[in-house]
């Protein structure tokens, strides 16, 4: 099962799965959190990477004087857990009774409600 991070660890993961490259560096986090107008000292950087690390987010690789970060749960996996959690929690795992909340709501705007409604359609011409 997938764990749940902190708002500052899930920032850091944001930035690790926007990332183009496969492998994530320190100056790149620090960077990425100061132009996002979150700025991050270094130690508690690290100690944030540590905990990621030791929940099973990311691994990391000593290579010279540098770390390398490499995110071992998806963005996706982890969104899904957590809809999971959070369906069980509030609506006792009905997902009709979360989309049912949004649309009476009036929490989606209308082209979401669009959107929505063909996702629906198409997932019933499935097989």
């Amino acid at each position: 099962m997938v764990q749940q991070v902190s708002d500052a660890e899930l920032e850091i993961m944001k930035i690790v799965w926007g990332n183009p490259s496969e492998t994530t560096l320190f100056p790149y986090i620090m960077e990425s959190l100061a132009a996002k107008g979150r700025p991050c000292q270094k130690n508690t950087l690290i100690v944030l990477l540590s905990r990621l690390t030791n929940k099973g987010f990311l691994s990391a690789k000593k290579i010279g004087r540098r770390n390398e970060y490499r995110a071992l749960v998806s963005e996706a996996e982890y969104q899904t857990a957590q809809t999971k959690k959070f369906l069980h929690k509030i609506y006792e795992g009905s997902a009709k009774g979360l989309v049912s909340n949004l649309i009476m709501g009036d929490l989606l705007a209308d082209e979401e409600y669009e959107e929505l409604k063909k996702l629906l359609e198409r997932g019933r011409e499935k097989p």
